[in-house]
């Protein structure tokens, strides 16, 4: 048995460079063969599994029966990057090992020694996470030569866990940290990424690329970095499920930063099961908290009751009559499951809106040079915006870098002024959440994590004032995005927030609420809406 399975991977092998293309392409996916077609290659269907739907413990159960191989799937998913993705421009590369990833997991599965969850499962990864095999650009010129000297410390885990890396998602440049007026999903290295629902929408930002192409069903799961919304308001926008962790519980190593206060990788996919089981591989354990706080695969099996549950609605009626109104028949769509859902505000957060930003211009200055010490091209943020004022490819889209400008104005992190902001920020940020659960007995608030995308416009920039996402990015807590319904043909999320290191109760709980709304269905690629107005 181990012998012929030796033979059989090394067969694999030798096929396996035939059919992947050669490194540094946009996409390296393989051809189709004999009776192939382009239909065929768009096509979500793959030996009767259903991209778009299933789910990791589904493609597990048929790998480990053998009615479905790693190499299949991840060929299932290149070949869908290489027809699909150039309506939306989300993936920048592939992995020129993909397929030989996936043929060491089915030698694995054959054996018995499948390493967990993602073993064979592919995973994109935002182009801000470090790859020692492929460039990490963070979106920019300057950091488009050589690749990092090593992964990323989530990256090392899920290779440990048997994940296929199976390339890179574009970004919003810089993580959307270089504009005053940005153009989320736009990048000089990867263009703009487009929002699969409606193609002239803006896909949100800064994790664009990863949400994009999950709602296209061009990877199963995909790592995002959120420093306030950008996991949250892609996956809203784009339709899929995204978590933005406690702080802490993924690493940041390796990971291109704006604020080490604020910045957390976390999972991406068009399912809370696949969340969940993501963070498990990612944290390193299989729960973030002790005591008796669930596990995050009892999370991801065994998704909780809504009965009893107590739900704080945070309304945000400045993100429009539509949205409020989708909100009010998702509350009683969860009353009707037997939750309690009770309206609420949240105190401090005019307040936390004048504090953040001249808090993250110090922090940026400190975590982009610390980071950019390790990698060739610009050393230090002072020749990173010398690179921008000379490279005019960096202008096509937007020309500012006031963002950069201010930083390095900013005073450093070891001033009085900045240490007594931050300080402020985290006390006023954790009370504005603590204080409204425990006032109201709350297991989670939800609010809206997004408007109906808007119209993308270099000229005019973002249009995207959303305010749900900063109570727990600023205070280092567990905010989940799930899909809640549409506005017309434009997908928009319920963001549920919890206390600190809840990651697993709000998984459990989010997946209670994704069963009781049933709200994703797959994205129509429309080239625009009939009214063709901005939101």
């Amino acid at each position: 048995m181990k012998k012929r399975s030796m033979a059989a991977l090394t067969a694999i092998l030798v096929v396996v460079p035939l059919v992947a293309a050669a490194p540094g392409q946009r996409v390296q996916a393989a051809e189709p063969g004999p009776g192939d077609s382009a239909r065929s290659a768009e096509s979500t269907l793959v030996r009767g599994v259903d991209l778009d739907t299933v789910t990791i413990p589904e493609l597990q159960a048929r790998m480990n029966r053998g009615s479905l191989s790693s190499l299949r799937l991840t060929l299932a998913y290149l070949r869908r990057i290489k027809a699909v993705d150039p309506k939306i421009n989300a993936v920048l590369r592939t992995s020129p090992t993909a397929l030989r990833q996936a043929a060491a997991s089915d030698l694995r599965h054959r054996l018995g020694k499948s390493r967990g969850p993602l073993d064979g499962i592919p995973v994109l990864l935002k182009d801000n996470v470090n790859t020692r095999d492929m460039p990490t650009t963070a979106g920019s010129l300057a950091l488009a030569g050589s690749p990092p000297a090593d992964d990323a410390d989530l990256v090392k885990k899920l290779r440990a866990a048997g994940a296929v890396i199976l390339g890179k998602a574009n970004l919003s440049e810089w993580a959307n940290f270089r504009a005053a007026k940005p153009t989320s999903g736009w990048s000089a290295v990867g263009g703009q990424t487009n929002n699969p629902y409606v193609l002239d929408r803006n896909p949100c930002g800064s994790s664009s690329g990863s949400a994009a192409a999950l709602a296209a069903s061009l990877a199963q799961v995909a790592i995002g970095t959120e420093t306030d919304g950008s996991i949250v308001c892609p996956a809203g926008m784009n339709g899929v499920v995204g978590l933005k962790p406690s702080l802490g519980v993924v690493s940041q190593s390796g990971v291109v930063p704006i604020s080490a206060e604020q910045d957390t990788a976390g999972p991406m996919a068009r399912n809370v099961i696949d969340t969940a089981l993501t963070l498990s591989v990612l944290s390193g354990r299989d729960t973030v908290r002790d005591g008796d706080a669930p596990s995050l695969t009892d999370a991801a099996g065994r998704p909780g009751t809504l009965r009893g549950k107590r739900i704080g609605l945070w309304r945000l009626p400045s993100l429009g009559t539509e949205v409020d109104a989708l909100m009010t028949r998702t509350a009683e769509r969860l009353t009707a499951a037997g939750a309690e859902v009770v309206e609420v505000s949240m105190p401090y957060q005019e307040r936390l809106g004048e504090l953040e930003f001249p808090a993250l211009l110090s922090e940026f200055h400190r975590d982009i040079d610390a980071y950019l010490a390790t990698r060739g091209g610009p050393r230090d943020l002072t020749e990173l915006i010398e690179f921008n004022r000379t490279h005019p490819e960096e202008q096509t889209c937007f020309a500012g870098q006031e963002l950069f400008e201010q930083a390095l104005a900013a005073p450093p992190t070891t001033d009085p002024e900045y240490l007594a902001m931050r300080a402020e920020l985290t006390d006023l940020s954790r009370r504005s959440i603590d204080e409204v659960m425990a006032a109201h007995d709350l297991d989670a608030i939800a609010s809206p994590a997004n408007p109906p995308a808007w119209t993308t416009d270099c000229a005019r920039g973002d249009n995207d004032v959303i305010p749900s996402s900063t109570p727990a990015a600023v205070a280092g807590y567990p905010s989940l995005s799930v899909p809640a319904g549409f506005v017309g043909e434009l997908p928009v999320g319920l963001l549920l927030m919890a206390g600190d290191r809840q990651d697993a109760e709000l998984l459990s709980l989010g997946a209670a609420v994704e069963h009781r709304l049933g709200a994703w269905r797959a994205p129509g690629y429309l080239p625009s809406t009939p009214s063709g107005a901005s939101h």
